[in-house]
């Protein structure tokens, strides 16, 4: 581990392995902004110099993957994270990332551990209700992805008419949704999301994802999240534990919690599992795309 400079933030901390790097940072956040093969490009997105402005101020993706809280509101979900976080050292590759209480009273926490071998990256998210209410809320992990490539979201395993007769999951559609947009692909295996710089118009959908994972691939890396589907809860946005938004070059991957009532004090937890595989080639079908990842998700299980 050492602290290193990155995206214009002086106090960051690399972990390494050997295999893959993670950066974390310190100055803003929690954030983390970096997540590669050591040395190679960083498949989550960078942007430090995007802004949202709200009432509450200047909200900025800088880089990566953050933590929010479900569902979204403006200019709540909004909240600027634009300033110093404590955090500690847990063993050689992990760090516990705490921001202060933002101003809508949620405090949010990350704890960031890299695996001694290989590249499995695990994310512990816990949100914190600091008000002298109660807020319903879920936890919501959002990771920004470089542009270029593609999402992947499982389809629900084939059942024919004859088999079973009540609906698998629900697929989540906003206002500005257009399925018939060419960066979409959906097919009886997969639904896709491209990122293409020339279609600034954003593209959203979610599902109720009970396959465990979804992925991101860019020029031959493939980028695989696991997380979790519990049955019977309550999820935001109709249901949805899985979503993905693009435009222009923009792509996020979100996974979410259930919802759950915070008391004054309270707490609720999201766990999310990165792996990267390289020289993944998902062809040009989706008989050639299963090939090549049904045996690499497989082995993040």
């Amino acid at each position: 581990m050492e602290q290193v400079a990155y995206l214009g933030c002086p106090n960051c901390f690399r972990l390494s392995n050997g295999t893959v790097e993670v950066i974390v940072t310190t100055d803003i956040g929690p954030r983390i902004a970096r997540y590669s093969f050591v040395g190679e490009d960083n498949i989550l997105g960078e942007h430090p110099d995007v802004a949202t402005t709200t009432e509450l101020g200047d909200w900025k993706p800088w880089a990566g993957h953050r933590l929010w809280a479900a569902p979204e509101v403006m200019p709540r979900t909004y909240a600027p994270d634009n300033g110093p976080i404590a955090y500690q050292f847990e063993g050689d590759l992990g760090m516990r990332l705490m921001q202060p209480t933002d101003v809508t009273g949620i405090q949010k926490e990350m704890v960031v551990s890299l695996a001694a071998t290989g590249t499995a990256v695990t994310i512990h998210h816990k949100l914190t209700n600091r008000n002298a209410w109660g807020i319903d809320t879920a936890p919501w992990g959002i990771s920004v992805m470089s542009g270029g490539g593609v999402t992947i979201i499982p389809q629900e395993p084939f059942r024919s008419h004859d088999d079973y007769l009540l609906p698998a999951r629900p697929l989540v559609l906003w206002y500005f949704t257009n399925l018939a947009d060419p960066r979409y692909t959906i097919g009886q295996k997969y639904i896709c999301l491209r990122t293409d710089d020339a279609l600034q118009e954003p593209q959203k959908i979610g599902v109720a994802n009970k396959q465990g994972w979804c992925s991101y691939h860019r020029r031959g890396t493939l980028f695989v999240k696991r997380f979790d589907y519990v049955e019977g809860r309550r999820y935001p946005d109709y249901g949805s534990n899985n979503e993905t938004y693009a435009a222009g070059a923009y792509m996020e991957i979100e996974t979410l919690g259930p919802f759950k009532h915070l008391d004054p004090g309270g707490s609720v937890a999201h766990l999310e599992r990165w792996h990267l595989f390289r020289d993944v080639d998902l062809g040009a079908t989706e008989a050639t795309m299963e090939a090549a990842l049904a045996p690499l998700v497989a082995q993040t299980m």
